[in-house]
């Protein structure tokens, strides 16, 4: 069963205020309202790779060999090939997922051969934001056009099987402003849901108002809401993506 973790997408930036109007809730109401993720996996939960996972098979004398590992985004997925691929191999075949993004390469093989069936093999798995490189010593039989697709395809499916899962959560950054007596209150209302990345800004523009910024799973944001209010104000107002 895949184990649930979380991870923050997004940096939440609160300035401070020297004018009448605070720059810091100007700020953050900006970033909320018009920030969009790069892809449809930062919106909620994607299923990703915990570690590198290795798989090898020798199909008519030529050893294939299936690298998968966990990226972020291209740099990381051109960072991974660079660490993994060998220069005195045949072919470094791979492909990645990035949320909507694909990309693959046959790297020698006739097209459509190696790159795509490792994409396929990636789409099949219902993994996310991971690379997989295959990489072929070529034994002197040749496998023909059929037997490639099954080779790359496989190698990179039963690599990709092998790799233990975890479900990853995005993160909402929130903020809220609340007067100085309830802050008390407010964080111990935050830390029961174990928020990240509190941030105070007592220069708001207000009197005795304070402006608190963090980050909260995108599946608890209704529920801190509710318990906010119920235990701080239910006047308070929130600012979010």
């Amino acid at each position: 069963m895949p184990v649930a973790i979380t991870i923050s997408s997004h940096h939440l930036h609160c300035h401070k205020l020297t004018h009448h109007l605070s720059a810091s809730l100007v700020a953050i109401k900006r970033t909320m309202v018009t920030a969009t993720s790069s892809s449809s996996s930062n919106s909620g939960a994607y299923t990703a790779i915990k570690e590198t996972v290795t798989f090898e098979r020798e199909i008519k004398k030529s050893k294939f060999i299936a690298i998968a590992g966990p990226i972020s985004d291209e740099q990381s997925a051109f960072s991974f090939l660079s660490q993994v691929r060998d220069p005195r191999a045949t072919h470094n075949c791979w492909a990645y997922k990035v949320g909507d993004q694909f990309r693959s390469n046959d790297d020698g093989e006739p097209s459509g051969t190696a790159g795509k069936p490792i994409q396929s093999a990636i789409d099949s798995s219902g993994i996310d934001r991971v690379m997989v490189v295959v990489i072929r010593y070529f034994g002197g039989i040749k496998l023909g056009t059929g037997g490639l697709v099954r080779a790359y395809g496989g190698v990179a499916s039963e690599c990709l099987r092998n790799a233990s899962t975890c479900l990853v959560k995005s993160k909402v950054p929130m903020g809220v402003e609340v007067p100085f007596s309830l802050i008390g209150v407010l964080h111990h209302q935050l830390q029961s849901f174990q928020v990240e990345n509190i941030r105070q800004d007592y220069e708001t523009g207000k009197d005795g108002i304070a402006m608190i910024s963090f980050k909260v799973d995108f599946d608890q944001v209704e529920k801190l809401e509710d318990a906010i209010k119920a235990n701080c104000s239910r006047e308070l107002v929130f600012y979010k993506r």
